[in-house]
């Protein structure tokens, strides 16, 4: 299987459903803004066949571990954390059951702003990446 060369993050917003595009923009922005240091990467991924499953769009690291990623679905982007499940969260926001991540639904560019999120997105970055397998 040929190997996938990346493409650059305007490229790939471009083929995210206009509707949506707003908030993706918002939420890479506000994660870049609270950890600049955190590597970008773009999950070379198709759009899902069917509009119940997430676009997984970008992913940020820090030390090679995953943090955090950006996805969509055509109506709505999410922001999911690796960790979730380790994460306080006083505000409600985080959804999910899963063994370890959680989420959190933006409906609009304004939810990428809200206080209770950026810190969710701060206290991911200082807990760390995703537990690597043998650590």
């Amino acid at each position: 299987m040929p190997k996938a060369t990346p493409i650059p993050v305007s490229q790939l917003l471009r083929k995210v459903p206009p509707t949506v595009r707003p908030t993706i923009t918002a939420a890479r922005r506000m994660v870049r803004g609270l950890a600049p240091v955190a590597d970008e990467m773009i999950c070379m991924s198709r759009p899902p066949r069917s509009p119940r499953y997430m676009w997984k769009l970008l992913l940020y690291a820090v030390d090679g571990a995953t943090v955090l990623g950006i996805g969509t679905f055509p109506r709505h982007s999410t922001i999911y954390f690796y960790r979730g499940r380790e994460l306080d969260d006083g505000s409600g926001l985080l959804q999910g059951s899963g063994k370890q991540s959680r989420f959190i639904t933006l409906r609009s560019p304004a939810d990428a702003e809200l206080p209770a999120l950026k810190n969710l997105v701060r206290k991911a970055f200082k807990l760390g990446g995703a537990v690597r397998p043998g650590r």
